[in-house]
């Protein structure tokens, strides 16, 4: 088992400052201490390695082969820790790769559009994207933020509350010409009704039927994997989807898609939160601002 010493790294800077100035009591005076003390430091160290680094036998500092290896691993090993302090200690300048876990449609939408002013503005940080519908463990996947939609489970994972995002049942108006409007959510059983295929997918899609909370599972000729693809087939003409208004808005600006049944479906939305491990002071600089940045230009509802 390696050993744990809190004093190694004060015994090599000792070390490395010793051979950088030239003597015991030159570093003495840099380090407030007396010469005595930095030998006798010196020496317990030597005993640690069980090797001599210095011969004491002449007038001038004068290492051995042995302490010339280890002041120039020592300086290198120096250089590393005062980098490694100054990443974590400074939240200004975060750095490093961040893996991000995002649905398909926020990820389109809402994420990808803003990311090149996320990237000018933290241009140490870099980003590994994996866009799923799917339920991602973060753990497994060491994955640093996921971004889920629907109510979250009970869980360890910390989460950071994006909005609340109104969801809409939609078709193309080719369709709706085809198949006609549906007026009350018992129409729909005479439609086609494009669903998820993920395990995540909520169990129907709710409405309001005079005053009693009702849920009707889709049932229809095509399941997808991810929601925007539901959105394209939707666009196609294929049948009715229930999609989020942030992939929807243009659509309906544009006339491609309309909007069935909202009279029913008022209240119909879903919570969107960014989920991360860790939390507070010991959350990573580079996730903290990605999430703040989430906050900030990636609201819903």
């Amino acid at each position: 088992m390696a050993r744990f010493d809190i004093n190694r790294s004060g015994e090599m800077e000792v070390f490395v400052r010793v051979v950088d100035l030239g003597g015991f009591s030159a570093a003495a005076r840099d380090f407030a201490m007396t010469p005595s003390a930095v030998s006798k430091l010196v020496t317990r160290l030597e005993t640690r390695l069980n090797a001599r680094l210095v011969n004491r036998s002449t007038r001038k500092l004068q290492l051995t082969p042995e302490g010339c290896r280890y002041d120039e691993h020592g300086v290198q090993v120096l250089a590393n820790l005062d980098e490694a302090e100054r990443a974590a200690a400074t939240p200004d300048s975060p750095s490093g790769r961040i893996r991000v876990s995002t649905n398909v449609p926020f990820a389109r939408h809402m994420l990808l559009p803003v990311l090149p002013e996320f990237l000018a503005q933290f241009p140490e940080v870099s980003l590994d994207l994996s866009l799923t519908d799917h339920v991602v463990d973060l753990l497994d996947d060491r994955t640093d933020v996921a971004v889920r939609a629907g109510p979250l489970k009970s869980s360890a994972l910390m989460a950071r509350r994006l909005g609340a995002v109104k969801m809409h049942i939609t078709a193309a108006p080719a369709y709706l010409e085809r198949k006609g409007m549906p007026r009350h959510p018992g129409d729909l059983a005479d439609h086609n009704l494009l669903g998820p295929n993920y395990v995540r997918a909520s169990g129907g899609w709710p409405f309001c039927i005079d005053g009693v909370d009702r849920v009707i599972k889709p049932v229809g000729s095509i399941q997808a994997s991810d929601g925007e693809a539901l959105r394209e087939l939707a666009l196609s003409g294929a049948g009715l989807a229930r999609l989020a208004d942030f992939q929807v808005r243009r659509d309906f600006a544009a006339g491609r898609l309309l909007p069935v049944l909202e009279a029913f479906a008022a209240s119909d939305s879903e919570e969107v939160h960014a989920i991360f491990l860790g939390q507070g002071g010991h959350m990573p600089a580079r996730v903290r601002v990605f999430l703040d940045f989430l906050a900030e230009r990636c609201r819903v509802g």
